[in-house]
C-alpha cells in the first residue's frame, strides 16, 4: 500500500500537539520547526515555532486518510486543485535538508517585483521555482510551485 505525504490545516498553535497526538496513532508526522527570538519586556528567549502556521505534514495512505479526524486540533486536508495535495517525496527531503542545514548563505536581491518567477540557484532549495508574492526588507515571501505552499524567508544581511 503506497503512502503520499499529505498537508493537514490544524488549528492555530496547535501545530505541536497534532504532531505529537498523530505520532501516538502512529502516524508518519512532520511538523517543521524553526528557532526564533522572542523579545519579552524583561529578556530574549529563543523559541521553537512552526516554519508553516497551522499546517502539519502527514504521510499516510488513501485508505487511512480518515483516521487523522480523531485527533483534536486537525480541521481538513489542504486542497489543490479540488483533491487533497500531495507533497513528493523529493520535496518533503529538500524541506527536511534545509532546515537542518544551519549555514545561511548570503542573499541578495535585485530588482524583483511581486509576480516575478523565479528559480532558486543556490542551497539545498536549489532549482526549486518559486513565485515571488511580497518583498519587504528583512523578509521575502514566495510561492514554491512544486510543494503550492508559502515560504516566508527572513534574509539577513540584506543590502
Amino acid at each position: 500500500m503506497s503512502k503520499n505525504w499529505y498537508v493537514l490545516y490544524v488549528k492555530p498553535k496547535n501545530e505541536k500537539k497534532v504532531a505529537e497526538r498523530l505520532s501516538t496513532y502512529q502516524v508518519d508526522v512532520y511538523c517543521p520547526m524553526i528557532k526564533e527570538v522572542k523579545q519579552w519586556s524583561d529578556r530574549k528567549k529563543t523559541i521553537e515555532v512552526p516554519l508553516f502556521k497551522s499546517y502539519v505534514f502527514v504521510n499516510i495512505s488513501e485508505s487511512d486518510r480518515q483516521q487523522v479526524f480523531d485527533v483534536p486540533g486537525v480541521v481538513r486536508y489542504l486542497y489543490w486543485l479540488g483533491k487533497p495535495a500531495v507533497v513528493r517525496d523529493i520535496e518533503m527531503e529538500t524541506l527536511k535538508k534545509w532546515l537542518t542545514n544551519d549555514e545561511v548563505e548570503n542573499y541578495t536581491l535585485s530588482k524583483l517585483e511581486t509576480g516575478d518567477r523565479v528559480s532558486i540557484k543556490y542551497g539545498t532549495l536549489k532549482d526549486q521555482k518559486a513565485e515571488i508574492i511580497e518583498i519587504g526588507k528583512k523578509r521575502v515571501r514566495l510561492v514554491l510551485e512544486g510543494m503550492g505552499v508559502v515560504l516566508n524567508m527572513k534574509i539577513k544581511d540584506l543590502v
